[in-house]
């Protein structure tokens, strides 16, 4: 499978920057429902109410992934790679 990463940087709440990628099927190109995956991860860390649109997050590249984060994607649309400072 062929993903579109999302290369995002978001504030945490303590000022510390926070590097993520969203991963997501090629083919999706709603940026408002890939912001809505990016939500939900920071929610699922306790960093809800965080600003999270096209300035922290931007398109970075297409890539092919390996099949345990193809399924996280057919399962929930999306796979999230935790990069710096998401703890």
């Amino acid at each position: 499978m062929k993903v579109a990463v999302w290369d995002t940087y978001v504030t945490r709440k303590d000022g510390k920057l926070m590097h993520f990628d969203i991963l997501v099927d090629e083919n999706l190109k709603d940026e408002n429902q890939i912001f809505e995956y990016g939500k939900k991860y920071l929610k699922s860390i306790l960093q809800e109410g965080q600003n999270l649109t096209s300035k922290e997050c931007t398109f970075c590249h297409i890539d092919k992934v390996p099949e345990e984060i193809e399924q996280k994607i057919v399962n929930n649309g999306y796979a999230i790679i935790e990069m710096e400072n998401c703890y």
